[in-house]
């Protein structure tokens, strides 16, 4: 089985594009091309989901079916909202509310379907599978 990553990228060179390229015919950061193609990226946004089927000229539901998305059912949504809250606000040394390891963080500078630019939190724990995206 293809990984989302293995897909985006053999997508994109059997279309000749660059992840440049790729970006600026979906509308999205190269960041985000780059970090799904490097399989940082496992669980994309509707918006997302649809801008690149449109670039790689596919369904979305090829995509879809590729994506993985980690249950976070053990954390509560409070924990969640408060960890993007301090992401948003460039809080450093942020731990994992599953395992206690350092979390990985980042900001995602996206584009709603209105040119509006939206700024998503994400992060990964560096020892398990917990993740916000």
């Amino acid at each position: 089985m293809k990984t989302l990553a293995q897909f985006v990228q053999k997508r994109r060179d059997d279309l000749g594009f660059s992840p440049k390229g790729l970006a600026e015919r979906c509308n999205l950061d190269v960041n985000m091309i780059e970090e799904i193609e490097a399989g940082k990226e496992l669980f994309l946004s509707v918006t997302v989901r649809q801008s690149l089927a449109k670039g790689l000229k596919c369904a979305p539901e090829e995509i879809k079916k590729l994506e993985i998305d980690f249950d976070n059912t053990f954390v509560s949504e409070q924990i969640i909202a408060s960890l993007k809250e301090l992401i948003l606000k460039g809080a450093g040394g942020l731990k994992c509310p599953k395992c206690g390891a350092p979390l990985v963080t980042r900001i995602a500078k996206m584009y709603d379907l209105e040119d509006n630019l939206m700024l998503h939190p994400k992060a990964h724990c560096t020892k398990c599978v917990f993740q916000i995206h």
